[in-house]
Parts: C-alpha cells; structure tokens; sequence
C-alpha cells in the first residue's frame, strides 16, 4: 500500500456538506421534522390496516419518500446529521485528521 504524501500548496481543509451523504440533512431539525413527515404516515397506515385494508398502503408511500426510503435510512441519515455538524476532516501539510472545534473557539482541537 502507497501512501500518498500532500504538498503543502495543495493542501486545502475538506469540509464535509449535506451533498456529500445521500441521507444526511442540512440541520438535525430539518431531519427530525423530515422523520415527523414519514413516520405519522406509517404509523397511520397501521393503523387503519384494519378497516380500510389495501388502501391503507397508500399513506406507506408518502412515509417512504419523506424517510428518503425505509426507517432505517433515517437513522442512518440523522447519524451523519449529527456526525457532519460535530467533526470535520480536515487535510493540511501535517496530514489529515478530524476536527472537533466548536464554534467561538480560540484555535481547532484536533483528533487522529
């Protein structure tokens, strides 16, 4: 395995945004109200199975498309919500590692 050595002109910091995850959200209270908007829909559909029967899938559909697919792929996607708002990778001339800094901090707290 080669490693790979960064000149320090092209180092540059990667900063992670909502596009680079397919299931990540802009802020974790757009995606619990994304979460909100998919599963009252399934939890509906549930409940109504009973009297309405096969209709009762249709409320299924509008649940998936805001859960952007199954429940799963929403918790996946509030982990990388959370995860892309606390850590950044960051890459410089003395390699690559993630920062934890918080916002109004004196200087970066870096990890790895």
């Amino acid at each position: 395995m080669s490693r790979v050595d960064l000149e320090p002109e092209t180092a540059r910091p990667i900063v992670a945004t909502a596009t680079d995850y397919s299931f990540a959200s802009a802020t974790v209270g757009a995606h619990l109200r994304r979460g909100l908007l998919g599963f009252v829909p399934l939890a509906l559909a549930v409940v109504v199975w009973p009297r309405f029967g096969l209709i009762a899938l249709l409320p299924t559909a509008v649940g998936a498309v805001a859960l952007r697919g199954c429940p799963m792929c929403w918790t996946v996607g509030l982990i990388q919500t959370v995860s892309r708002q606390r850590f950044r990778r960051v890459c410089d001339e003395e390699g690559c590692g993630l920062d934890m800094s918080r916002p109004g901090a004196d200087r970066p707290t870096r990890i790895l």
